[in-house]
């Protein structure tokens, strides 16, 4: 699914993704070909939430690119990792880094990034988006951390929106907010715009988790119940289990080996059939209203109209 409110800035994110290519070249074609994999493709939000924010005033375009490309391979080492914890083996329909490499590589292609994406922050902004920058990379790891110290099929609603929050929307509220931080708006902007990312990164992790239980495979470019299977609850199966006493006991159920295929299909095939689908649903409407609504005291012009109807999309897509 493509963005049309991304075309107003689509020769920054042209920039954006030649500064991403170049964390690429690297000599050993081991390394090289899954890095490429990994890079070269994705929706490319989170920079373009960072360079719609820089819009509404005045910003060193050089600067602002290289941050959202900073932003973005961010993004992409905490992929690398997540997907190592999780033994994911594809993504965006593609095999994994760490199915391609061992362990310990894979790793380090994930700190490889990291520190690209240091560098370019380090270049492009000053020692308070840099600061900004570290606190969210240390808010995505706690939200890895949280998720792997958890036991399998064990979460509550509390428990899902503080992991969300630290390994999704941190990052969304960063984007949108460095972007109005770099272009010098007044605080009362640069607020709003973290909110609105905030807000539009909690939707997008919603969504995301309702499309891991009714999604189609090849739109997905993973299985379906990748989540579940991982040992991991999301928010259709927390408002399922709710209201169904005789699935609340989750590890008891799924912890059979023999049996826990055959129970997660069933489990999936109920929740798909039952009202946890349109509730989740309605949280990430209300997130996404939310989002909107904080953009209210910016100024009516194109860009803010994209990042609107960016909201918008994001709500409706199937991948």
């Amino acid at each position: 699914m493509g963005f049309p409110s991304l075309e107003l800035i689509s020769k920054e994110l042209q920039q954006v993704e030649s500064l991403i290519r170049q964390a690429t070249r690297v000599e050993e074609p081991k390394i090289r070909e899954p890095l490429k994999g990994l890079l070269w493709g994705g929706k490319r939000i989170r920079p373009a939430l960072l360079i719609l924010s820089s819009k509404f005033r005045s910003a060193d375009p050089k600067k602002v690119t290289s941050l959202a490309a900073a932003v973005e391979l961010l993004h992409a080492a905490t992929l690398i990792h997540d997907d190592l914890i999780d033994g994911a083996r594809t993504r965006r329909g593609r095999r994994t880094l760490n199915s391609k490499l061992s362990e310990g590589e894979a790793v380090l292609v994930g700190d490889y990034l990291f520190a690209w994406a240091a560098g370019l922050a380090a270049k492009a902004a000053d020692q308070s988006l840099i600061w900004r920058f570290a606190e969210t990379t240390q808010e995505i790891v706690l939200g890895e951390l949280q998720e792997a110290i958890a036991k399998p099929w064990v979460m509550t609603r509390k428990d899902y929106y503080r992991r969300i929050s630290n390994k999704t929307a941190s990052l969304f509220s960063m984007a949108s907010e460095a972007g109005a931080v770099i272009s010098g708006a007044p605080q009362q902007e640069v607020n709003a715009l973290a909110k609105y990312g905030y807000n539009l990164g909690m939707a997008f992790q919603i969504v995301d988790d309702i499309l891991d239980v009714i999604g189609d495979k090849k739109e997905l470019g993973k299985p379906t119940g990748s989540d579940l299977r991982q040992g991991v609850v999301t928010l259709p199966i927390l408002y399922f289990t709710e209201k169904n006493k005789e699935w609340r006991n989750l590890p008891k159920l799924l912890s059979d080996g023999s049996l826990q295929e055959k129970r997660i299909e069933k489990l999936l095939g109920l929740v798909r059939a039952s009202p946890a689908i349109s509730l989740s649903r309605s949280e990430a409407e209300g997130y996404t209203q939310k989002a909107k609504k904080a953009l209210d005291i910016l100024p009516s012009n194109p860009y803010r109209q994209a990042l609107l109807d960016l909201a918008d999309s994001l709500l409706l897509r199937h991948n």
